[in-house]
C-alpha cells in the first residue's frame, strides 16, 4: 500500500488555505467586498477539498477493483463474503487478499474520518461567514441609507415604465437586505450581465446556495417563491426583488432588472414579468419606496419623465 493511501494525501482542516485561511482574512478587514472575497475564497477551497475526497475514494475503489482483477487472472476462484468489496480468495490467495481487503477498509475509514472532519469544518466557518456578512450589512444599513432615484417614463395616460437609478458598491447588498430581509450570495451580483449561453438573456440566479445549475432561470412564480423561502441567503444575479402589499391584502412580485444605465421594474404576471405597468401598479411601487424614506430608510427622489 502506497504512502499516500496510508492517509497523507489530503491536508488537514485548516492547512494553508481552507476555513481558518477565510475567517482570519474576514476578521481583519471591515468592508463588505473584502469580507464576500473571503466567503467566494472559502467557497472555492471547499469545491477543491470534495473534489480531492471524490479522487482519493475513486482511487481506493479502483485498487479494491485491481486487486480482485488480478485474484481472478490467476486463476482462483472467489468465495462469497459478508464484507462489500474485496473477498477473500481459496487456497494461498487468501492471507493476501484478507490483509489487502484489512488495510483498504482502514484507509477507506480515515478517509471518511477525514471527510467528516473537513465537511464540519468549513460548515462552521460558512456559518460564521454568513453571520458576520449579515452583521455587517444591518450595521452599515443602520449607519446610512441607500440613495434611489425612481424615473417614470409615461406610456400612454394609464400606463408607464419605472426604472431606477443605477446603483455600484455596497448598495446592491445593502438594497437587498432592506427589501428581502436576506443577503446576497455575491458581492458584485446586480451589475453581473454575463450569461453562459449567449443564445439566452442572463440567469436572473447563481448556481449557489441550493440552486443547481439547470435551475437558474425559473420563471417569475417559482422565483417569487424561492426569494420568499429563503433562509439567510439569496442567490440573486442582475435583479433585485421587492415585494409590495395590495391594499384588499396579499403582495406584489417586483424586481429590478439591471438593463445597463438603469435598473428597470418589472411585476410578476404568472409564470412571466412585465415591464409595462398600470397606472396603480406603479403608484404603489412607487408609494412603498415613498414609505421607506418616510421611515429613514432610503433617500429617494422621484423625477417624472
Amino acid at each position: 500500500m502506497s504512502e499516500s493511501t496510508k492517509g497523507g494525501a489530503l491536508g488537514p482542516v485548516g492547512a494553508a488555505g481552507g476555513p481558518e485561511a477565510a475567517l482570519a482574512r474576514l476578521r481583519a478587514l471591515e468592508t463588505l467586498e473584502s469580507g464576500y472575497e473571503a466567503w467566494l475564497e472559502l467557497k472555492v477551497e471547499h469545491a477543491a477539498s470534495v473534489a480531492r475526497f471524490r479522487e482519493e475514494r475513486e482511487r481506493l475503489n479502483q485498487q479494491g477493483s485491481f486487486l480482485l482483477g488480478a485474484v481472478r487472472a490467476a486463476g482462483l476462484e472467489p468465495v462469497a463474503s459478508e464484507v462489500p468489496g474485496l473477498v477473500p480468495a481459496q487456497a494461498s490467495a487468501g492471507d493476501f487478499l484478507r490483509d489487502a481487503e484489512e488495510r483498504l477498509s482502514k484507509t477507506r475509514e480515515a478517509l471518511a474520518a477525514r471527510e467528516a472532519e473537513s465537511e464540519a469544518g468549513y460548515a462552521t466557518a460558512f456559518d460564521e461567514l454568513r453571520g458576520t456578512l449579515k452583521d455587517r450589512v444591518q450595521r452599515y444599513l443602520a449607519a446610512q441609507r441607500p440613495h434611489l432615484t425612481l424615473l417614470l417614463r409615461r406610456v400612454g395616460t394609464e400606463r408607464s415604465i419605472l426604472h431606477v437609478g443605477r446603483v455600484t458598491g455596497d448598495t446592491p447588498v445593502l438594497l437587498c437586505q432592506l427589501f428581502t430581509g436576506r443577503i446576497p450570495s455575491r458581492y458584485g451580483f446586480l451589475l453581473d450581465d454575463s450569461t453562459e449561453d449567449v443564445s439566452l438573456a442572463p440567469a436572473p440566479l447563481y448556481p449557489d446556495e441550493g440552486v443547481a445549475p439547470e435551475h437558474v432561470r425559473p420563471d417569475a412564480r417559482a422565483l417569487a417563491e424561492l426569494v420568499r423561502g429563503a433562509k439567510e441567503v439569496l442567490p440573486l444575479k442582475g435583479m433585485l426583488p421587492l415585494s409590495v402589499p395590495r391594499p384588499g391584502g396579499g403582495e406584489d412580485f417586483f424586481r429590478l432588472l439591471q438593463r445597463g444605465a438603469v435598473l428597470e421594474v418589472e411585476v410578476a404576471e404568472g409564470t412571466a414579468f412585465r415591464n409595462v405597468l398600470g397606472r396603480e401598479e406603479a403608484e404603489r411601487f412607487a408609494g412603498h419606496l415613498l414609505r421607506l424614506k418616510l421611515a429613514g430608510r432610503i433617500e429617494l427622489d422621484i423625477e417624472p419623465g
